[in-house]
């Protein structure tokens, strides 16, 4: 606890993968959307399906490349550490 509260243990990680799945829900949710409305127009169903199999892959990428900044910290904090003694 001493660790959260002196912000020594980052909770943003956690926070992120839920922003994931969040985002995951999302595309597909409004690719299903696009789909649904598309009204037989072929590049509104194929964008949909895009959205759908995309989607979540530019997700997924974006998380990583937020969550890499948090790992970085944690990998040179334990340096620091290391390196103390």
């Amino acid at each position: 606890m001493n660790d959260f509260l002196s912000f020594r243990r980052m909770i943003t990680p956690i926070i992120i993968q839920i922003i994931f799945w969040i985002g995951v829900i999302g595309v597909v949710i409004g690719g299903i959307v696009v789909i649904a409305t598309a009204h037989d127009e072929a590049g509104q169903i194929v964008y949909g399906i895009f959205l759908m199999i995309l989607g979540p892959l530019w997700v997924r990428i974006w998380c990583e490349l937020l969550i890499l900044f948090f790992r970085m910290n944690e990998t040179l904090t334990e340096i620091k550490n290391n390196t103390k003694k």
